[in-house]
Protein backbone atom coordinates (compact mmCIF):
# COMPACT_ATOMS: atom_id res chain seq x y z
CA UNK A 1 0.00 0.00 0.00
CA UNK A 2 1.46 3.66 -0.97
CA UNK A 3 0.63 6.87 0.06
CA UNK A 4 2.01 8.98 -2.55
CA UNK A 5 1.63 12.92 -2.52
CA UNK A 6 1.93 13.52 1.27
CA UNK A 7 4.10 16.27 2.80
CA UNK A 8 5.55 13.88 5.11
CA UNK A 9 6.89 12.11 2.45
CA UNK A 10 8.41 15.18 0.66
CA UNK A 11 9.58 16.49 4.10
CA UNK A 12 11.70 13.00 4.58
CA UNK A 13 12.84 12.78 1.21
CA UNK A 14 13.81 16.80 1.27
CA UNK A 15 17.81 16.98 0.15
CA UNK A 16 18.74 18.51 3.53
CA UNK A 17 17.41 15.90 5.43
CA UNK A 18 18.66 13.12 3.50
CA UNK A 19 21.91 14.84 4.12
CA UNK A 20 21.75 15.15 7.37
CA UNK A 21 21.24 11.22 7.80
CA UNK A 22 24.45 10.52 5.60
CA UNK A 23 26.42 12.48 8.13
CA UNK A 24 25.07 10.97 11.60
CA UNK A 25 25.61 7.41 9.90
CA UNK A 26 29.28 8.54 9.32
CA UNK A 27 29.31 10.07 12.79
CA UNK A 28 28.04 6.88 14.08
CA UNK A 29 30.60 4.74 12.75
CA UNK A 30 33.50 6.72 13.51
CA UNK A 31 32.52 6.58 17.13
CA UNK A 32 31.15 3.10 17.27
CA UNK A 33 35.01 2.17 16.68
CA UNK A 34 36.43 3.80 19.42
CA UNK A 35 34.20 0.99 21.51
CA UNK A 36 36.24 -2.63 20.90
CA UNK A 37 36.75 -4.24 24.29
CA UNK A 38 36.44 -4.72 28.00
CA UNK A 39 37.53 -1.43 29.85
CA UNK A 40 37.63 -0.50 33.63
CA UNK A 41 36.73 2.82 35.10
CA UNK A 42 38.16 5.82 34.81
CA UNK A 43 39.97 7.14 37.35
CA UNK A 44 39.24 10.45 37.32
CA UNK A 45 34.95 9.87 36.77
CA UNK A 46 34.80 7.41 39.78
CA UNK A 47 33.83 9.77 42.51
CA UNK A 48 31.49 12.08 40.33
CA UNK A 49 30.08 8.43 39.06
CA UNK A 50 29.42 7.03 42.39
CA UNK A 51 27.93 9.99 44.23
CA UNK A 52 25.44 10.02 41.32
CA UNK A 53 24.94 6.14 41.85
CA UNK A 54 24.21 7.40 45.30
CA UNK A 55 21.79 10.27 44.92
CA UNK A 56 20.27 8.33 42.29
CA UNK A 57 19.17 5.73 44.97
CA UNK A 58 17.81 7.71 47.40
CA UNK A 59 15.74 9.88 44.32
CA UNK A 60 14.01 6.49 43.61
CA UNK A 61 13.85 5.10 46.94
CA UNK A 62 15.70 1.86 46.69
CA UNK A 63 19.59 0.78 45.52
CA UNK A 64 19.81 -0.41 41.84
CA UNK A 65 20.75 -3.60 41.53
CA UNK A 66 24.00 -3.21 39.85
CA UNK A 67 25.77 0.37 40.17
CA UNK A 68 25.02 0.77 36.06
CA UNK A 69 24.19 4.82 34.22
CA UNK A 70 24.30 4.28 30.98
CA UNK A 71 26.33 7.49 29.05
CA UNK A 72 24.07 6.03 26.14
CA UNK A 73 26.72 4.75 23.87
CA UNK A 74 28.10 1.20 22.72
CA UNK A 75 28.82 -1.27 20.02
CA UNK A 76 26.85 -4.59 19.62
CA UNK A 77 27.19 -6.26 22.81
CA UNK A 78 29.61 -3.21 24.53
CA UNK A 79 28.06 -0.63 26.46
CA UNK A 80 29.51 2.29 28.17
CA UNK A 81 28.86 3.39 31.31
CA UNK A 82 29.38 6.54 32.74
CA UNK A 83 32.44 6.11 34.76
CA UNK A 84 33.97 5.23 30.97
CA UNK A 85 33.87 1.27 31.75
CA UNK A 86 33.15 -0.26 28.64
CA UNK A 87 31.05 -3.51 29.66
CA UNK A 88 29.57 -6.80 27.97
CA UNK A 89 25.87 -6.74 28.16
CA UNK A 90 24.68 -10.16 28.54
CA UNK A 91 21.15 -9.45 29.82
CA UNK A 92 20.10 -6.94 27.64
CA UNK A 93 18.14 -4.45 29.65
CA UNK A 94 16.73 -8.04 30.67
CA UNK A 95 15.56 -8.86 27.36
CA UNK A 96 15.18 -5.59 25.01
CA UNK A 97 18.50 -5.16 23.71
CA UNK A 98 18.64 -7.95 21.17
CA UNK A 99 20.60 -6.07 18.85
CA UNK A 100 22.49 -5.00 21.56
CA UNK A 101 24.18 -1.22 21.52
CA UNK A 102 24.22 1.57 18.94
CA UNK A 103 23.61 -0.81 15.94
CA UNK A 104 23.88 1.26 12.88
CA UNK A 105 20.82 0.37 10.70
CA UNK A 106 18.57 0.56 14.25
CA UNK A 107 19.38 3.84 14.51
CA UNK A 108 19.00 4.91 11.28
CA UNK A 109 15.81 3.55 11.77
CA UNK A 110 14.84 5.63 14.95
CA UNK A 111 16.39 8.63 13.28
CA UNK A 112 14.26 8.43 10.81
CA UNK A 113 10.96 7.86 12.87
CA UNK A 114 12.12 10.58 15.08
CA UNK A 115 11.24 13.24 12.60
CA UNK A 116 7.81 11.61 12.70
CA UNK A 117 4.88 14.72 14.18
CA UNK A 118 3.25 12.19 16.73
CA UNK A 119 5.93 11.28 19.09
CA UNK A 120 3.51 8.98 20.96
CA UNK A 121 0.97 6.46 19.40
CA UNK A 122 -2.51 5.42 21.06
CA UNK A 123 -5.84 4.60 20.67
CA UNK A 124 -6.95 7.84 19.55
CA UNK A 125 -4.41 8.72 17.47
CA UNK A 126 -2.14 5.89 15.42
CA UNK A 127 0.06 6.33 12.53
CA UNK A 128 0.69 3.70 9.58
CA UNK A 129 3.76 2.20 11.57
CA UNK A 130 1.06 0.87 14.36
CA UNK A 131 -0.96 -0.79 11.43
CA UNK A 132 2.31 -1.92 9.64
CA UNK A 133 3.71 -3.98 13.22
CA UNK A 134 0.23 -5.06 13.90
CA UNK A 135 -0.30 -6.46 10.51
CA UNK A 136 3.09 -7.78 10.41
CA UNK A 137 2.36 -9.64 14.12
CA UNK A 138 -0.73 -11.33 12.76
CA UNK A 139 1.07 -12.72 9.63
CA UNK A 140 3.75 -14.24 11.91
CA UNK A 141 1.88 -15.87 14.40
CA UNK A 142 -1.54 -16.91 12.24
CA UNK A 143 -3.51 -15.30 15.13
CA UNK A 144 -6.71 -13.12 14.23
CA UNK A 145 -6.20 -10.18 15.95
CA UNK A 146 -3.43 -7.75 17.24
CA UNK A 147 -3.67 -5.50 20.47
CA UNK A 148 -0.90 -2.99 21.05
CA UNK A 149 0.40 -1.82 24.32
CA UNK A 150 3.22 -0.07 26.09
CA UNK A 151 5.16 -3.06 28.44
CA UNK A 152 4.97 -6.68 28.56
CA UNK A 153 2.60 -6.70 31.91
CA UNK A 154 -0.10 -4.79 30.20
CA UNK A 155 0.12 -7.40 27.18
CA UNK A 156 -0.66 -10.27 29.64
CA UNK A 157 -3.32 -7.62 31.55
CA UNK A 158 -5.00 -7.50 28.23
CA UNK A 159 -4.95 -11.41 27.75
CA UNK A 160 -6.39 -12.18 31.17
CA UNK A 161 -8.95 -9.19 30.38
CA UNK A 162 -10.30 -10.90 26.97
CA UNK A 163 -10.40 -14.36 28.60
CA UNK A 164 -12.31 -13.33 31.72
CA UNK A 165 -15.03 -11.45 29.93
CA UNK A 166 -15.53 -14.38 27.04
CA UNK A 167 -15.60 -17.03 29.71
CA UNK A 168 -18.08 -15.01 32.67
CA UNK A 169 -18.56 -15.90 35.44
CA UNK A 170 -14.99 -18.28 35.52
CA UNK A 171 -12.84 -16.65 37.49
CA UNK A 172 -10.02 -19.13 38.47
CA UNK A 173 -6.75 -19.52 36.34
CA UNK A 174 -4.77 -22.03 36.12
CA UNK A 175 -0.88 -21.66 36.11
CA UNK A 176 2.60 -23.85 37.03
CA UNK A 177 4.72 -23.76 39.71
CA UNK A 178 7.50 -21.22 39.81
CA UNK A 179 5.62 -19.13 37.16
CA UNK A 180 6.45 -15.57 36.52
CA UNK A 181 3.42 -13.12 34.83
CA UNK A 182 4.72 -9.80 36.01
CA UNK A 183 4.09 -7.27 39.02
CA UNK A 184 0.64 -5.96 38.16
CA UNK A 185 -1.66 -6.22 41.51
CA UNK A 186 -3.42 -8.88 39.55
CA UNK A 187 -0.38 -10.34 37.82
CA UNK A 188 1.48 -10.73 41.07
CA UNK A 189 -1.63 -13.29 41.96
CA UNK A 190 -0.66 -15.55 39.25
CA UNK A 191 3.31 -15.11 39.77
CA UNK A 192 3.99 -17.97 42.40
CA UNK A 193 6.55 -16.18 44.35
CA UNK A 194 5.24 -14.40 47.47
CA UNK A 195 7.89 -11.98 48.16
CA UNK A 196 5.80 -10.48 44.76
CA UNK A 197 2.30 -9.05 46.41
CA UNK A 198 3.58 -9.32 49.88
CA UNK A 199 1.13 -7.13 51.65
CA UNK A 200 -1.08 -6.83 48.73
CA UNK A 201 -4.76 -7.76 48.08
CA UNK A 202 -5.94 -10.92 47.09
CA UNK A 203 -7.87 -10.61 43.17
CA UNK A 204 -7.59 -14.16 41.97
CA UNK A 205 -8.04 -17.15 42.43
CA UNK A 206 -4.87 -19.08 40.81
CA UNK A 207 -3.95 -22.93 41.23
CA UNK A 208 -0.62 -24.30 40.29
CA UNK A 209 0.58 -27.34 38.82
CA UNK A 210 3.59 -29.33 38.42
CA UNK A 211 6.04 -28.15 35.61
CA UNK A 212 8.14 -30.67 33.52
CA UNK A 213 10.99 -32.73 34.93
CA UNK A 214 13.30 -33.42 32.23
CA UNK A 215 14.67 -36.49 34.20
CA UNK A 216 11.44 -37.80 34.17
CA UNK A 217 9.04 -37.28 31.28
CA UNK A 218 6.40 -39.74 31.67
CA UNK A 219 5.98 -39.73 35.40
CA UNK A 220 6.03 -35.44 35.36
CA UNK A 221 2.76 -36.00 32.32
CA UNK A 222 1.07 -38.11 34.88
CA UNK A 223 1.59 -36.33 37.70
CA UNK A 224 0.49 -33.30 36.21
CA UNK A 225 -2.33 -34.77 34.58
CA UNK A 226 -3.62 -35.92 37.84
CA UNK A 227 -3.40 -32.89 39.58
CA UNK A 228 -5.44 -31.03 36.66
CA UNK A 229 -8.04 -33.64 36.99
CA UNK A 230 -8.07 -33.08 40.87
CA UNK A 231 -8.37 -29.16 40.23
CA UNK A 232 -11.01 -29.74 37.60
CA UNK A 233 -12.95 -31.97 39.61
CA UNK A 234 -12.64 -29.66 42.88
CA UNK A 235 -13.94 -26.29 41.05
CA UNK A 236 -15.62 -27.26 38.63
CA UNK A 237 -16.36 -25.18 34.95
CA UNK A 238 -14.77 -22.42 37.30
CA UNK A 239 -11.43 -21.84 35.48
CA UNK A 240 -11.60 -19.25 32.23
CA UNK A 241 -7.67 -20.15 31.45
CA UNK A 242 -4.37 -21.71 31.89
CA UNK A 243 -1.18 -19.43 31.54
CA UNK A 244 1.97 -21.17 30.24
CA UNK A 245 5.42 -20.01 30.79
CA UNK A 246 6.82 -22.42 27.74
CA UNK A 247 10.53 -21.99 29.11
CA UNK A 248 10.07 -20.06 32.76
CA UNK A 249 12.85 -17.45 32.66
CA UNK A 250 12.33 -16.27 36.21
CA UNK A 251 12.50 -19.51 37.65
CA UNK A 252 15.73 -20.75 35.70
CA UNK A 253 15.18 -21.04 32.84
CA UNK A 254 12.88 -24.61 33.41
CA UNK A 255 11.80 -25.66 29.66
CA UNK A 256 9.08 -28.14 28.99
CA UNK A 257 8.13 -30.56 26.01
CA UNK A 258 6.16 -30.81 23.64
CA UNK A 259 4.89 -34.22 24.70
CA UNK A 260 4.22 -32.53 28.04
CA UNK A 261 2.24 -29.23 26.75
CA UNK A 262 0.13 -31.13 24.16
CA UNK A 263 -1.47 -33.66 26.97
CA UNK A 264 -2.68 -30.42 29.59
CA UNK A 265 -3.90 -28.57 26.31
CA UNK A 266 -5.54 -31.58 25.17
CA UNK A 267 -7.68 -31.66 28.88
CA UNK A 268 -8.04 -27.94 28.80
CA UNK A 269 -9.86 -27.84 25.15
CA UNK A 270 -12.77 -30.87 26.13
CA UNK A 271 -13.35 -28.15 29.35
CA UNK A 272 -13.27 -25.64 27.34
CA UNK A 273 -10.50 -23.52 29.37
CA UNK A 274 -8.57 -21.24 27.22
CA UNK A 275 -5.04 -21.41 26.68
CA UNK A 276 -2.69 -18.29 27.18
CA UNK A 277 0.56 -18.63 26.65
CA UNK A 278 3.08 -15.69 27.98
CA UNK A 279 6.03 -15.16 25.38
CA UNK A 280 6.86 -11.81 27.10
CA UNK A 281 10.59 -13.01 27.17
CA UNK A 282 10.92 -16.10 24.76
CA UNK A 283 9.71 -14.35 21.66
CA UNK A 284 12.60 -14.56 19.56
CA UNK A 285 14.67 -16.53 21.18
CA UNK A 286 13.84 -19.93 20.15
CA UNK A 287 14.53 -21.29 16.89
CA UNK A 288 11.70 -20.10 16.26
CA UNK A 289 10.09 -16.94 16.06
CA UNK A 290 7.77 -18.05 18.98
CA UNK A 291 8.28 -20.68 21.20
CA UNK A 292 4.16 -21.99 20.85
CA UNK A 293 5.69 -22.53 17.16
CA UNK A 294 8.54 -23.69 18.36
CA UNK A 295 6.72 -27.09 20.30
CA UNK A 296 4.57 -27.23 17.54
CA UNK A 297 1.12 -26.21 19.79
CA UNK A 298 -0.12 -24.06 16.96
CA UNK A 299 -3.64 -25.99 17.00
CA UNK A 300 -4.25 -25.34 20.77
CA UNK A 301 -3.19 -21.47 21.03
CA UNK A 302 -6.10 -18.71 21.95
CA UNK A 303 -4.08 -15.81 22.67
CA UNK A 304 -0.58 -14.79 23.23
CA UNK A 305 1.67 -11.57 24.74
CA UNK A 306 5.25 -10.72 23.55
CA UNK A 307 7.46 -7.92 24.70
CA UNK A 308 10.83 -7.40 25.79
CA UNK A 309 13.02 -7.63 22.35
CA UNK A 310 9.65 -6.91 20.40
CA UNK A 311 10.00 -2.88 22.21
CA UNK A 312 6.55 -2.59 21.49
CA UNK A 313 4.49 -4.84 23.54
CA UNK A 314 1.21 -6.74 21.89
CA UNK A 315 -1.64 -9.36 23.06
CA UNK A 316 -2.14 -11.50 19.69
CA UNK A 317 -5.53 -13.72 19.99
CA UNK A 318 -8.61 -16.01 18.23
CA UNK A 319 -11.40 -14.22 16.86
CA UNK A 320 -13.79 -15.83 19.51
CA UNK A 321 -11.63 -13.49 21.99
CA UNK A 322 -12.76 -10.32 20.28
CA UNK A 323 -13.51 -8.26 23.24
CA UNK A 324 -17.19 -6.10 23.74
CA UNK A 325 -16.57 -2.25 23.01
CA UNK A 326 -14.48 -0.48 26.15
CA UNK A 327 -12.65 -3.59 27.43
CA UNK A 328 -9.53 -2.45 25.88
CA UNK A 329 -7.80 0.62 25.68
CA UNK A 330 -5.15 2.59 26.28
CA UNK A 331 -3.86 6.47 26.00
CA UNK A 332 -0.54 5.52 24.55
CA UNK A 333 0.84 2.01 23.25
CA UNK A 334 4.43 3.52 22.50
CA UNK A 335 6.36 5.98 20.59
CA UNK A 336 7.04 6.57 17.08
CA UNK A 337 10.51 5.55 16.89
CA UNK A 338 9.49 2.48 19.10
CA UNK A 339 6.86 1.50 16.55
CA UNK A 340 8.83 1.13 13.67
CA UNK A 341 12.24 -0.10 15.16
CA UNK A 342 10.15 -2.92 16.12
CA UNK A 343 8.97 -3.57 12.79
CA UNK A 344 12.75 -3.81 12.02
CA UNK A 345 13.67 -6.11 14.54
CA UNK A 346 10.78 -8.47 13.40
CA UNK A 347 11.33 -8.20 9.84
CA UNK A 348 14.55 -8.95 10.47
CA UNK A 349 14.28 -11.96 12.33
CA UNK A 350 12.03 -13.44 10.25
CA UNK A 351 13.99 -12.97 7.00
CA UNK A 352 17.45 -13.16 8.48
CA UNK A 353 19.07 -16.72 9.25
CA UNK A 354 18.24 -16.84 12.91
CA UNK A 355 16.06 -19.89 13.33
CA UNK A 356 15.92 -23.54 12.74
CA UNK A 357 18.47 -25.95 13.71
CA UNK A 358 21.65 -24.30 12.26
CA UNK A 359 20.12 -20.38 12.41
CA UNK A 360 22.17 -18.42 14.04
CA UNK A 361 19.99 -18.18 17.35
CA UNK A 362 21.32 -22.12 17.89
CA UNK A 363 24.86 -21.44 16.83
CA UNK A 364 25.24 -19.09 19.38
CA UNK A 365 23.85 -21.48 22.04
CA UNK A 366 26.10 -24.23 21.10
CA UNK A 367 29.46 -21.87 21.37
CA UNK A 368 28.27 -21.30 24.67
CA UNK A 369 27.40 -24.63 25.94
CA UNK A 370 30.89 -25.66 24.32
CA UNK A 371 32.61 -23.18 26.75
CA UNK A 372 30.29 -24.08 29.83
CA UNK A 373 30.82 -27.98 29.22
CA UNK A 374 34.21 -27.39 28.92
CA UNK A 375 34.39 -24.83 32.38
CA UNK A 376 32.22 -27.34 33.67
CA UNK A 377 35.09 -30.61 33.18
CA UNK A 378 37.37 -27.97 34.66
CA UNK A 379 35.55 -26.75 37.51
CA UNK A 380 33.29 -29.45 38.60
CA UNK A 381 32.36 -28.31 41.69
CA UNK A 382 31.81 -24.74 40.84
CA UNK A 383 29.66 -25.20 37.58
CA UNK A 384 26.82 -27.14 36.54
CA UNK A 385 24.62 -27.01 33.68
CA UNK A 386 21.97 -26.76 32.10
CA UNK A 387 22.58 -24.38 29.94
CA UNK A 388 19.07 -23.09 28.59
CA UNK A 389 17.67 -22.74 25.20
CA UNK A 390 18.59 -20.85 22.16
CA UNK A 391 19.11 -16.92 22.99
CA UNK A 392 18.18 -17.38 26.87
CA UNK A 393 21.71 -19.38 28.51
CA UNK A 394 21.97 -20.34 32.18
CA UNK A 395 24.45 -22.15 34.01
CA UNK A 396 24.91 -23.16 37.90
CA UNK A 397 27.49 -21.81 39.26
CA UNK A 398 29.08 -22.56 43.40
CA UNK A 399 26.01 -24.62 44.01
CA UNK A 400 23.54 -23.16 43.64
CA UNK A 401 23.85 -20.59 47.17
CA UNK A 402 21.70 -17.12 46.24
CA UNK A 403 24.31 -15.21 48.34
CA UNK A 404 27.17 -16.51 46.47
CA UNK A 405 25.25 -16.71 42.93
CA UNK A 406 24.55 -12.72 43.81
CA UNK A 407 27.80 -12.00 44.63
CA UNK A 408 29.08 -13.81 41.65
CA UNK A 409 26.98 -11.66 39.64
CA UNK A 410 28.65 -8.61 41.15
CA UNK A 411 31.96 -9.93 40.61
CA UNK A 412 31.08 -10.36 36.57
CA UNK A 413 29.75 -7.21 36.59
CA UNK A 414 33.00 -5.46 37.66
CA UNK A 415 35.05 -7.66 35.92
CA UNK A 416 33.16 -6.74 32.59
CA UNK A 417 29.89 -8.73 32.04
CA UNK A 418 26.57 -7.72 32.93
CA UNK A 419 24.35 -10.78 33.91
CA UNK A 420 21.12 -11.62 36.11
CA UNK A 421 19.91 -14.18 38.77
CA UNK A 422 17.21 -16.37 38.29
CA UNK A 423 15.80 -19.68 40.37
CA UNK A 424 16.20 -20.58 43.78
CA UNK A 425 17.01 -24.34 44.65
CA UNK A 426 19.61 -23.29 43.15
CA UNK A 427 19.96 -20.11 41.94
CA UNK A 428 21.60 -19.67 38.11
CA UNK A 429 23.15 -16.96 36.17
CA UNK A 430 21.31 -15.98 33.44
CA UNK A 431 22.12 -14.64 29.92
CA UNK A 432 19.60 -12.69 27.82
CA UNK A 433 22.08 -12.48 24.97
CA UNK A 434 21.70 -10.21 22.39
CA UNK A 435 21.65 -12.47 19.20
CA UNK A 436 21.38 -9.84 17.14
CA UNK A 437 24.68 -8.61 16.92
CA UNK A 438 26.67 -11.51 19.16
CA UNK A 439 29.59 -12.92 17.57
CA UNK A 440 31.56 -16.31 18.48
CA UNK A 441 34.61 -13.94 19.52
CA UNK A 442 32.37 -12.34 21.65
CA UNK A 443 31.12 -15.20 23.18
CA UNK A 444 34.70 -16.33 23.85
CA UNK A 445 35.59 -13.13 25.51
CA UNK A 446 32.16 -13.21 28.23
CA UNK A 447 33.74 -16.79 29.07
CA UNK A 448 37.19 -15.72 29.50
CA UNK A 449 35.79 -13.19 32.00
CA UNK A 450 33.30 -15.95 33.78
CA UNK A 451 36.02 -18.09 33.90
CA UNK A 452 38.50 -15.27 35.88
CA UNK A 453 35.66 -15.37 38.20
CA UNK A 454 35.15 -18.48 38.93
CA UNK A 455 38.87 -19.21 39.46
CA UNK A 456 38.39 -16.20 42.13
CA UNK A 457 38.83 -17.03 46.01
CA UNK A 458 36.42 -14.25 47.06
CA UNK A 459 33.31 -15.89 45.53
CA UNK A 460 32.16 -16.49 49.75
CA UNK A 461 29.10 -15.53 51.06
CA UNK A 462 28.55 -12.04 52.01
CA UNK A 463 28.84 -10.96 55.43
Amino acid sequence: MKFNGLISKKFKNDSKILEAGKLIDEAIESYRDQIAAVKPPREELKQNYNETIESFNRIRGGNLYFPYLGSGWGRGPLVELLDGSIKYDMISGIGPHFWGHCHPPLMKVAFEASLSNTIMQGHLQQNYEAYLISDLLIKASQLDHCFLSSSGAMANENALKLIFQKQFPANRVLAFDRCFMGRTIALSQITDKPAYREGLPHLLHVDYLPFYRPEDPEGSIHHTLNVLHHLLARYPKQHAAMCFELIQGEAGFHAGSEEFFKAIMEVLKEQGIQIFIDEVQTFGRTPKLFAFQYYHLEEYVDVVSIGKLSQVCATLFRSHLKPKSGLLSQTFTSSTVALQTSYWIIEHLLLGQFFGEEGKICQLHRHFVKHLEHLEKKYPDKIKGPYGIGAMVIFTPLDGNAQKVAQFVQDLFHEGVISFIAGSHPTRVRFLIPAGVMTFDDIDQVMKIVEKVLKKNDCHTPD
